[in-house]
């Protein structure tokens, strides 16, 4: 049996481009299950199944312009920077922001000791930005509700009283010679040693916490510590200065102030969710090529965000499981992508991370036989009465 399962997979794989190419004809016999999915023509979960290759895809289809619906992003540690299967990242959203339809796995992660699961680029989650943007495709929701996606790249820094300026990152592991701002949503302290750490509380009568893209805060040095490990709280940050670059940077007493400038390229003002990943399948209607990245030409389960005028697609494909569905390529996802009818579409975190949920349950076949954590989600859900009225 073992033998005659390799020779099944070796045979898959050789022939997938073919078989891929068969695919937009078998997917019209192919078995579509609508047995969770709902009839209004705003909102579809559908999982095409393709015996003939194996192939099992779901695929969520959300209106673009209907007022209930909305997309989000979660954490993978509920309210905390962390990892956490899809199900449970679910449960924690915030109550008023509705009703969650679908959501698919999000972006890659790093794997510091002491800040484990943090998404590897920009997260903007409720409004608030919790991780900086790191230079990679990036997906977000403009602030006229529009889907954007390219490289976005951060100019985060504080402006000290005598006008100089450091660059900053946001809730990541401190270098020796680098400066990282820190605020509650990586946890209950920095987990940083020694250096210098300014514990910042808003100026009076400027805007203050939640941090978001765009925006200029005026911060008052509460108190000035040298440990490192700074505790943390909802109503400060903590701008910590690695060894190596406290000799370059101003030293402050308590009451001085410091301007935080949350500026990005492209200027992303307003935008109340944003996710990253990467990289780009398709810009507009034209399949990319993907140098650099690995395993792009090996059958793999993949996760996808796309969309057109009318819609947003969420899709995951089930693979590394022979008897059920193989996987694709990044040609192969990207190609489905256009097919599905996306003018644009990006890839999102794959392998034993690729999960979708739709309708109260998770739909897809984790290729590892039961959800595996991941950093943080892509979420739409239905709004609740309140805040459809907004």
């Amino acid at each position: 049996m073992g033998i005659e399962r390799g020779r099944l997979r070796v045979a898959a794989r050789r022939s997938g481009i073919v078989l891929f190419r068969l695919l937009v004809l078998v997917l019209a016999g192919s078995t579509s299950l609508f047995g969770a999915s709902r009839p209004e023509r705003y909102f579809s979960y559908t999982n095409e199944v393709v015996s003939k290759i194996p192939l099992s895809i779901h695929v969520v289809r959300v209106e673009r312009s209907h007022p209930d619906l909305q997309f989000c992003t979660a954490l993978g540690g509920g309210t905390v920077l962390g990892m956490g299967i899809l199900t449970d990242q679910l449960k924690a959203l915030p109550v008023e922001l509705g009703t969650p339809l679908a959501a698919i796995n999000g972006d890659f992660y790093e794997k510091a000791k002491d800040y484990p699961g943090r998404p590897r680029d920009l997260q903007i989650h409720n409004g608030e930005v919790v991780t900086h943007p790191a230079g990679h495709t990036c997906f977000w929701i403009d602030s006229r509700g529009n889907p954007q996606m390219t490289n976005v790249y951060s100019r985060f820094r504080a402006v000290w009283p005598n006008g100089k300026a450091t660059p900053f990152g946001l809730n990541v592991e401190r270098t020796n010679d680098a400066a990282v701002l820190y605020t509650s949503v990586i946890g209950a302290s920095t987990h940083t040693s020694g250096g210098l750490e300014y514990v910042l509380e808003n100026s009076p009568e400027c805007k203050w916490l939640p941090l978001q893209a765009g925006r200029t805060y005026e911060a008052r040095v509460r108190q000035v510590q040298t440990a490192g490990d700074t505790a943390l709280d909802r109503q400060t940050v903590v701008l910590s200065i690695g060894p190596g670059l406290v000799p370059s940077v101003p030293t402050l007493k308590p009451g001085a102030t410091v301007r935080l400038i949350m500026e990005t390229i492209p200027d992303l003002s307003g935008v109340e969710v944003a996710i990253g990943g990467g990289p780009t399948l398709i810009k507009d209607s034209k399949i990319m090529s993907w140098k650099g990245w690995f395993n792009t030409n090996i059958q793999h389960p993949r996760t996808a965000v796309g969309w057109n005028k009318q819609h947003i697609f969420l899709v995951e494909v089930d693979g590394r499981q022979i008897d059920l569905s193989l996987g694709m390529t990044f040609q192969e996802l990207a190609e489905y992508m256009l097919k599905l009818g996306c003018k644009d579409a990006m890839n999102l975190d794959g392998g034993g991370s690729a999960t979708l949920w739709a309708l109260g349950m998770v739909r897809s076949s984790p290729s590892e036989g039961q959800e595996r954590p991941s950093p943080n989600a892509l979420v739409v859900v239905r709004r609740n009465a309140r805040a459809a009225a907004k």
